[in-house]
């Protein structure tokens, strides 16, 4: 699972942790392509005002699940079978270097902005295409060339304020099947008979002890 929400967190560029919140609830499939063919099983979302959860299912049926909560800046990584989770601060921990997030903006008709905060080196530049309708669904384009000269695109749903659609030059992905509604309190929550498991001093994405 780690693998995969990689994967998405890695492609969907930065996430922004300053309390920027999704105008709308919804859940959706995240698909991620490589070549114009599936590289993953879906990975399925939840988004919520403050929250969002990963969950993913693996080959050898294993599964998991991760909640980012903005409002206290924490991911926990559940371990469904062991009924188990571990907590980190947001950009610690596990996956921490994909974990940098998702990309959401404040205003979709001006994004860049936010876009290039994210930058992994200034230089870059950031323009915004047009309307394009993706999957059905009303999107407005941006596209990003990095310092080296990469060139990315990124689809925004306005009323999701959310990426439906994304491209690398290696790499690409897109949400499906979303459905817009009330998500579950119980999606959010640690179920109440995980034990939380004690992370050894020292270990590699852990704050140093005092």
């Amino acid at each position: 699972m780690r693998h995969r929400l990689g994967m998405f967190c890695l492609i969907v560029f930065s996430l922004i942790t300053t309390g920027v919140l999704a105008q709308e609830d919804f859940s959706a499939n995240v698909v991620t392509q490589k070549d114009g063919k599936q590289t993953t099983s879906p990975t399925r979302i939840y988004i919520t005002k403050d929250k969002m959860r990963f969950e993913s299912s693996q080959p050898n049926g294993h599964s998991g699940a991760m909640i980012v909560n903005f409002s206290t800046q924490t991911s926990d990584v559940l371990m469904p079978e062991r009924k188990m989770y571990m907590e980190f601060p947001t950009g610690q921990g596990p996956g921490a270097r994909q974990m940098q997030g998702l990309f959401r903006v404040r205003d979709v008709e001006d994004a860049c902005g936010d876009w290039q905060k994210l930058a992994a080196k200034p230089g870059g530049t950031c323009r915004k295409v047009g309307s394009e309708t993706v999957n059905g669904r009303s999107t407005v384009k941006y596209q990003g060339t990095s310092a080296s000269g990469e060139v990315s695109n990124i689809w925004l749903d306005p009323k999701l304020r959310f990426p439906v659609r994304w491209e690398t030059k290696d790499s690409g992905g897109e949400l499906q099947d979303i459905k817009e509604g009330s998500q579950p309190a119980s999606l959010f929550a640690i179920p109440g008979d995980y034990q939380k498991m004690q992370m050894p001093a020292g270990m590699p994405g852990m704050p140093p002890q005092h």
